[in-house]
Formats: structure tokens, sequence, C-alpha cells
């Protein structure tokens, strides 16, 4: 996992309450265990204007000049805001796997769904909780002012605008210094590796029945 730096990114506003992980990335695409290869379907059925299945050339598909993240303004934009609730219903992991391969770093909302809201934290997407004014206002300014930016201070927990302007955000410690390590689950687990690898060793010697070789049976 990458670590996580302070940046400053452009703004896309998804002024939705209660976007739901079927419609971050339709059921239809789940028939991979890899974490790749889910960005192009990312709102899938707010994106394109036919129905998506598995295998398309998406670059050949209609597109919805009415979804936002279809507008020239918003491309490139590594920055989601929206509303209430974000990445509530299924447990699918593939919904930030999808918020990231296409490009975003960080959702901010006034609420998540917890199991959302623990996963993105896995893979290295910071999900960061505003007030909903706050969050109302940063959704009308990206809305109205072409190539709205925030930055991004996750030492010091801040957003902060081109105009100065500073909103502080909560992060558990713990969650907070594995984003700033690049450390996932795996990462966390290999810093014990010495002790794991002694810990074998010793088991090894005291029950060697344990790791006998299943070939020669």
């Amino acid at each position: 996992m990458e670590k996580f730096q302070a940046f400053r990114g452009l703004v896309a506003p998804l002024d939705r309450v209660n976007v739901d992980t079927d419609q971050i990335i339709p059921k239809q695409f789940l028939k991979s265990i890899f974490r790749t290869g889910y960005g192009v379907n990312l709102f899938d059925e707010w994106r394109y204007g036919d129905a998506g299945y598995p295998g398309q050339d998406a670059s050949q598909r209609p597109l919805n000049p009415d979804f936002v993240l279809n507008q020239a303004r918003y491309q490139g934009a590594s920055i989601l805001v929206s509303g209430d609730n974000f990445g509530c219903g299924s447990s699918r992991e593939h919904a930030p796997w999808a918020l990231q391969e296409y490009g975003f770093k960080v959702i901010i909302a006034p609420s998540f769904a917890d199991i959302f809201f623990n996963n993105c934290f896995k893979i290295g997407l910071l999900p960061i909780i505003l007030p909903a004014p706050v969050v109302a206002q940063l959704i009308a300014c990206a809305t109205r002012e072409v190539g709205y930016h925030l930055a991004i201070d996750l030492q010091a927990q801040e957003v902060g605008s081109d105009a100065g302007e500073k909103w502080s955000f909560e992060i558990d410690a713990f969650r907070r210094d594995c984003l700033l390590q690049g450390l996932d689950d795996i990462g966390l687990t290999l810093q014990r590796s010495a002790a794991i690898r002694a810990f074998e060793l010793t088991h090894q010697a005291r029950a060697p029945w344990v790791f006998h070789d299943i070939d020669s049976l």
C-alpha cells in the first residue's frame, strides 16, 4: 500500500445521499478476486447510457452527459464529496477498489456506512467525515467554481481550500499512522516477521509431527 502524503486535488461533487455499493460498482462486475479492473465500471449505471456487462469495451459505450464524472471540468478529480450514508448497502470490498482505481484518494461525506468506511482504510483510500453544512458548502463550491481544489493534510488532520479556509477532521490514531506509513494488514503482519519465524521454529521443535511432509504419507 502506498504511503498517504499531503496533497492538493481536484474536487468532484456527487450531490446524492445514500449512495450504495451497488451504485458504486454494480453486482454484475463482481466476478474477479483481484483488486483491479473496476474503475472503468465505477457508477456504471449513472455514467453510461447503456446496460453494462463484464468484458465490454468501455470506449465504445455511450456516456451520460449529465453525470458529473463525465463532465470535462471534473476529469482527473481525486477528491469526491458526497452526501450522508455514503457506501451503504452490501459489504463488497470492490466499491472502494473501484473508487481508488478510478483515481480518487479521498472521499468526503457527513457520514459513511461502517463496513465501507473500514474497507477504505485497508487499501489506503481516506474517508473523511465533515459536518453536513461544511459538506454542502464544498459541494456548492465544486459545482459553482471550475477547477475547485482542496488540500488534504492527514498529519494535521485538516482539509483546506485555496481561499484559506480550514476544516479539521477526526481519525483514529492507529489508522492515521497506518496510512502515513503505507501499512495495510499484510504490511503490519510483516513487521512481526522475525517474531513469527522464531515462534514457528520453536513450535516445530516442540511438535515436529505438525510440520510433517504430507507428500510422503
